[in-house]
Formats: structure tokens, sequence, C-alpha cells
């Protein structure tokens, strides 16, 4: 239960602030336990973001696999990829998977978060196969990177509303598939 608690914990600091928000005296603070006591659960900062990545990143892929499931042909459900993904910017879960690119990870945890991005990445290379990509592994990494781009975007507080990033998104998502 107390990983538990530090690991929402953890969720809300990285949503309120950020990768820097994340310390242990402020996990500590946040569920009661002594600073001593969270290094029994975590050895560091990078620690606590792997951990929060290996079980909030299947959650989130389900989500938009499930997203995808619903809809019913390729096209939508590339338009279900992005979205979905879009949509999860504002959940707390988000900026855990956000803050894997913390320069502190070492190389194993880097290595476990992109297989996990790699497998994000496979579910949309059918329907890019269904549309007549040539490439459908290469559209699926460069559709994911307009999402990334998509995600920044909206993660910096850009000019543009959400929803105008979202939609943008989509539809370069949308005519750049198409073979």
């Amino acid at each position: 239960m107390q990983r538990d608690a530090l690991l929402d914990a953890a969720r809300s600091l990285l949503s309120e602030g950020g990768t820097e928000a994340l310390t242990f005296p402020a996990l500590a603070e946040r569920t009661g336990l002594a600073r001593s006591s969270v290094y029994e659960y975590f050895r560091s900062r990078a620690a606590v973001v792997e951990e929060l990545c290996a079980v909030d990143f299947p959650v989130w892929a389900a989500e938009i696999e499930a997203a995808m499931q619903e809809a019913p042909d390729p096209a939508a459900k590339i338009e279900a990829y992005v979205r979905s993904q879009l949509a999860l910017v504002g959940d707390r879960r988000h900026r855990a998977v956000v803050a894997i690119s913390a320069s502190e990870l070492d190389a194993g945890a880097r290595e476990k978060i992109r297989a996990a991005h790699g497998g994000l990445v496979a579910m949309i290379v059918e329907a890019l196969d269904s549309l007549g990509q040539r490439e459908p592994r290469l559209a699926a990494m460069l559709l994911q990177g307009v999402v990334d781009a998509a995600v920044r975007r909206i993660e910096l507080g850009a000019a543009e509303d959400p929803a105008v990033v979202t939609e943008a998104a989509v539809a370069m998502a949308l005519r750049g598939v198409r073979g």
C-alpha cells in the first residue's frame, strides 16, 4: 500500500510540476513517510519514473488499443490511435510517460521504455498496411513522431488550444498515411 501511495504521490508531483517536482522529500511529505522510508522502496528518482512507466504504460496502451478496436476501418483506427494518445496528455499517468525522457534514467530503464513504446507503435502497423503503405512499420514510426510532436505542443501550453493541435495532428496523420 505504501508503494502505491508513493506512486500516486509521484503522479501528482509530476502532473503539478514536472520532473523537477519529483523529489524524495516531496514524496515523503505527500505520503507522510520519512524520507529514509522512501529509499526503502526506490533507490532514485529514475527508479520511481521507471516503476510508474511499468505500471501506467500498459494501462495507457490498453486504452489506446480499446479505442482502436472500436474503430470500423483502418483510417478510423489511425484516427483513434492519434486522438486517444492526445486525449491522455492531461492525465496524471501521462506525466510519468513524458518524464521518461529525463536524462537521469539509466540505459536499462531507457531500453525498457523504448520496448514499451515499440509495442505502442506496433499497434498501428496493421491498419497502415491495410491502407496500402509499402513500409507500414516505418510509417507507424513516423506517425508516432506526429503524435509525439503534438504531445509536446500541448504539454508546452502552446498558443493553440489542445483541440486545435489534436485536429491538426489527426488531419496530418490521415492525409499522410494514405498509400
